[in-house]
């Protein structure tokens, strides 16, 4: 179950003009389900993403990136995005590319624009390879229900071990001009930074040179998808794509200008809140937990200490089981490559609860608090470092007996 996963409806998601959206059932993995998506864009969009850095990432990742670099050589944008799931398409070697390419030659010629303005995305299982022949025929399908109010459906489309579709919306006013900006992603295990097995994709109908929206996606990623770790595994598909369609009426021409400003502010917004239903529905989660780190000398080491608490299996177990085994969250602290540390200066706290000071239990801490706390299901763990200004935040949840089922039966 979820955690406190909000009411999403097929209402509250807004229409972003210059993109379309249909699906297909193209029994990739199973019948009956939907599978695949194509994402149809207007010739003035403009498109960016952050990548894995996983070294065995999947062949449409490598065709994706390929062919982002050539549409800013070629002159000819991208026109839309194709996204299948049951099937990562992920360590198939030169067979894999081919059938990621297939995919791009089909529809392509389907919408009459060149393979190299498709870009590809797949998700599920890693070392099978794909099924073309049903991607290719569930195409026209899903061209043929294309439409710019079926975020809902496209949400559902991408879903692998989701129990809940993820999206949603968001319409802001800058400079006296109003933008809509609609995302959707998917995502619930083989979850950590930099980035995750997500996918993730935000539309709005601002005007974005491309350098510019390459500028706000990475700033987006670092302060969102980059920061949910649910099992500490980096995947070989993770994509999060950031498209301005060009079809409204907000231009945006400098780095610098208010306008870029208030615009990254809004896809921030809504990139935080798809990554934070991610990690709400973890494989078996229980609890949503946010990691504050403060008084870091640095971001990376604030980040390194919030992703080591975040990774513990001991940490996440004690969370799950709502045992205040807190020396845990010190251990992990100690051991998150912050060689200079100084523990006498460490304080821990769970919610309004201070559990550590000076590196040890609080005098005045009673581990009856602290299962109070533990016992409700979104904590804050705070912690201070006591060595400079920095901060971080991460955003993680327990481990469960059925995280463990889940990926025991994933294949079956």
């Amino acid at each position: 179950m979820a955690v406190n996963f909000p009411l999403i409806t097929p209402g509250k998601l807004k229409p972003v003009p210059g993109i379309t959206l249909g699906h297909a059932e193209a029994g990739i993995k199973k019948p009956d389900r939907k599978d695949l998506l194509v994402m149809k864009l207007a010739p003035t969009a403009t498109v960016a993403g952050v990548f894995t850095t996983n070294r065995f990432c999947a062949a449409p990742v490598q065709l994706a990136k390929a062919h982002l670099d050539k549409a800013k050589t070629s002159g000819k944008p991208i026109s839309a995005l194709v996204v299948n799931t049951g099937n990562a398409n992920a360590g198939t070697g030169e067979a894999g590319l081919a059938n990621a390419q297939a995919t791009c030659d089909a529809l392509g010629k389907l919408l009459g624009v060149d393979a190299s303005q498709i870009l590809p995305f797949s998700t599920g299982v890693i070392l099978e390879p794909l099924p073309v022949d049903k991607v290719i025929a569930g195409l026209p399908n899903a061209i043929a229900g294309l439409a710019d109010n079926n975020w809902y459906s496209a949400a559902q489309a991408i879903m692998t071990t989701d129990t809940l579709p993820k999206a949603a919306s968001r319409t802001v006013t800058i400079s006296g001009k109003k933008v809509t900006l609609t995302g959707i992603s998917k995502g619930a295990g083989m979850i950590r930074p930099n980035m995750a097995t997500m996918l993730g994709f935000i539309a709005c109908d601002a005007k974005v040179p491309q350098g510019l929206l390459e500028q706000m996606v990475k700033e987006a990623a670092d302060a969102s998808f980059n920061c949910i770790t649910i099992d500490g595994d980096t995947s070989t598909n993770d994509s999060f794509m950031l498209i301005a369609t060009g079809a409204g009426e907000l231009e945006v021409v400098e780095h610098d200008s208010d306008e870029y400003q208030a615009l990254t502010a809004a896809v921030i917004w809504l990139a935080q809140e798809l990554a934070q239903l991610i990690v709400r529905d973890g494989e078996g989660a229980t609890k949503f937990i946010t990691l504050h780190i403060e008084q870091g000398r640095n971001d990376d080491e604030c980040r390194k200490i919030a992703y080591a608490i975040g990774h513990s299996p001991l940490v996440k177990t004690a969370f799950f089981a709502s045992d205040p085994n807190l020396g845990r969250i010190l251990a992990a602290i100690g051991y998150a490559g912050v060689d200079d540390l100084d523990v006498s200066k460490i304080g821990l706290y769970l919610d309004d609860v201070w559990v550590a000071k000076h590196g040890g239990r609080h005098p005045d801490y009673q581990e009856a608090d602290g299962q109070r706390v533990m016992k409700q299901s979104e904590i804050t763990v705070k912690v201070t470092l006591g060595r400079g200004d920095a901060s971080a935040t991460v955003w993680t949840c327990d481990l469960s007996h059925d995280y463990v089922s889940i990926n025991a039966d994933y294949r079956s």
